[in-house]
């Protein structure tokens, strides 16, 4: 059985290929973490790799790091990887849980939730 992902605007392409063969972040993010895009990433969205076009895109809004696999499509694991190298490269805000106000976390958080059981 493949494990292949297919953009809708793309050729096929086999998730880890998106990573560069990683399968491990080089920082730790939960899957809860809350993700919006930076005035960076929106400035340099349109000349980077079309994967992460669709991230910043996809962060204009508060996205959780599993929200963003399902729209993409990829195992959360690549997804991470992914995230946590925007993140790096000042492309993206990354919002760990226990680091946000705790009634704004709480509503996120069960909005994350439900979109988890939507899957």
């Amino acid at each position: 059985m493949s494990t292949e992902y297919v953009d809708q605007s793309g050729p096929l392409v086999r998730p880890y290929a998106m990573t560069g063969g990683r399968t491990r972040p080089r920082v730790d993010i939960a899957m809860e973490a809350l993700v919006t895009a930076t005035a960076r990433g929106d400035r340099e969205a349109g000349s980077a790799r079309h994967e992460w076009q669709k991230i910043v895109d996809l962060c204009q809004q508060v996205q959780s790091l599993a929200e963003i696999a399902a729209y993409l499509g990829t195992p959360l694991g690549v997804a991470r990887v992914i995230v946590g190298d925007m993140a790096e490269a000042g492309m993206l805000d990354v919002h760990e849980p226990g680091r946000l106000d705790d009634q704004l976390g709480t509503y996120l958080l069960e909005r994350v939730l439900s979109g988890l059981r939507k899957l």
